[in-house]
């Protein structure tokens, strides 16, 4: 679902379990994050674009529209 996501995880090299750990939460949790089967938070798209340096809708408004 989150594609815009993926894309910018594994430019920077980041495994699902490099985020995990980052964002303090278990790998299937964030697998599923990505994957969309788990509903994102705010709070949770908020601390995952920090990890980028962007804002939240950078990476998560449009995804479907930028695949």
């Amino acid at each position: 679902m989150y594609t815009k996501l993926r894309k910018m995880r594994n430019q920077k090299g980041y495994s699902t379990k490099d985020m995990s750990d980052m964002l303090e939460i278990s790998k299937p949790f964030y697998c599923q994050l990505e994957n969309g089967t788990r509903r994102l938070t705010y709070s949770m798209a908020v601390k995952i674009a920090g990890i980028f340096q962007k804002k939240p809708d950078q990476i998560f408004y449009n995804d479907e529209k930028e695949n």
